[in-house]
């Protein structure tokens, strides 16, 4: 038998995959599957960012880009962290990537070894755990809790640092939870990760997914010297519905975007050419077809809150951002339906796709199983249904 490398080993599945795979199955198979697991926007890509990838194809944009993208890409960028961060960067600090999970790789890559310790608040996205171990790196989990809107605290960042720690993932908004961090909250948090000299790699992909008069701030805009120690992620993949077209970008201190840049050309050359003409429309162009879809997330949230909220036993926080809710469904545990044992949130999430055809996420895969994640990125028509079948299911757990 073949023996496999040790990076792979450590490697566990994509929970939400795997849930996605299953429901589509079932779709296949016929069935009406109700699917609230998948992480991407249910709208299509705005028309004049097809029209600008048809343009490209038409103007004979099909060969090799630099590994890093194209400098009108990257101009782009530049002008969007200027524009709506507050932030300054060189053509030169840029990376474009394929999708900001591509980005997030090579961060891990560039930045961390064996030995080294990540601070990862739970609950966290699948991936950034993935990505940490792949790299070598040890995660040091920080729980986050239900009633402070599952943010980290300076507190327990402090904590968590030790002679080890080389980086800190902070991920606002968040996948699963949609929290946000307030200004304060990160200026509180920033007082501690320059105190210790760490690096902050800074996931902001659902940046545009914002609601309620909330701001987003990125850390890397409160200070120069948090500038310095900071790498950006972001992506058109959330905001633009183009998580198909595959193009994230990293913006970073030079000597690291180099680094990122360089491993990039040796794993995948360049980000396609064609989805990097669609994503300088995305940056550059009419802002409307966001704002659209965001005024019917806010609506999806409000109305899948409101009957989670009405279901006794269930609570959960109202989420500032991104297209998730992320339920507390323990009190469902040690109870049972027709018989059937409920022990934690992966019983109760099998049994939701078994007997009504509803996918949900159980939060094992983002380090809390007391939880379920729920995506509104479907219609209202779509999530009342669904939400009925539920409703159907835990009324019969005793």
């Amino acid at each position: 038998m073949v023996k496999l490398a040790e990076r792979v080993m450590k490697i566990s599945p994509s929970l939400t995959l795997a849930i996605d795979a299953k429901a589509k199955q079932m779709k296949a198979e016929g069935i009406r599957v109700f699917n609230f697991g998948v992480g991407e926007p249910d709208f299509d890509t705005p028309e004049h960012i097809k029209q600008a990838a048809i343009d490209a194809i038409n103007k004979g944009m099909t060969k090799y880009t630099p590994a890093a993208g194209t400098l009108e890409l990257k101009q782009a960028v530049v002008d969007k962290f200027k524009r709506e961060n507050g932030l300054n960067y060189d053509i030169s600090q840029i990376v474009i990537s394929c999708g900001a999970k591509h980005s997030l790789y090579n961060a891990f890559q560039v930045l961390v070894e064996d030995g080294d310790e990540v601070i990862l608040p739970a609950p966290f996205w699948v991936s950034h755990l993935e990505q940490i171990k792949i790299a070598g790196a040890e995660p040091v989990i920080v729980m986050t809790e239900e009633k402070n809107g599952f943010k980290m605290t300076p507190k327990q960042l402090e904590k968590a640092i030790t002679s080890k720690t080389k980086a800190v993932l902070l991920n606002s908004p968040c996948n699963p939870t949609g929290s946000v961090y307030t200004k304060e909250e990160l200026e509180a948090l920033a007082e501690v990760i320059l105190k210790h000299n760490i690096i902050v790699i800074s996931d902001e992909i659902y940046e545009k997914l914002i609601y309620d008069g909330l701001e987003h701030v990125s850390i890397a805009s409160l200070s120069d010297e948090l500038k310095e120690c900071t790498v950006v992620i972001n992506g058109v993949s959330k905001a633009y519905a183009m998580t198909g077209w595959r193009i994230g970008y990293a913006a970073a201190p030079v000597e690291i975007a180099k680094k990122m840049a360089s491993l990039q050309s040796h794993a995948t050359s360049n980000p396609t050419s064609i989805a990097q003409a669609a994503s300088v429309a995305a940056l550059n162009g009419d802002q409307k077809p966001v704002e659209d879809m965001k005024r019917e997330f806010v609506k999806r949230r409000d109305y899948m809150l409101n009957r989670l909220l009405n279901i006794d036993g269930i609570t959960c926080p109202k989420p500032g951002g991104a297209f998730y809710l992320f339920p507390n469904v323990s009190t469902y545990f040690g109870k049972a339906y027709k018989g059937k044992q409920i022990n934690n949130a992966t019983d109760l999430a099998t049994l939701l796709l078994d007997k009504v055809q509803v996918a949900v996420v159980p939060g094992v895969a983002f380090g809390s199983d007391n939880f379920v994640r729920l995506s509104y990125a479907t219609s209202i028509e779509v999530i009342a249904e669904a939400m009925d079948r539920i409703e159907s299911v835990l009324a019969e757990i005793k």
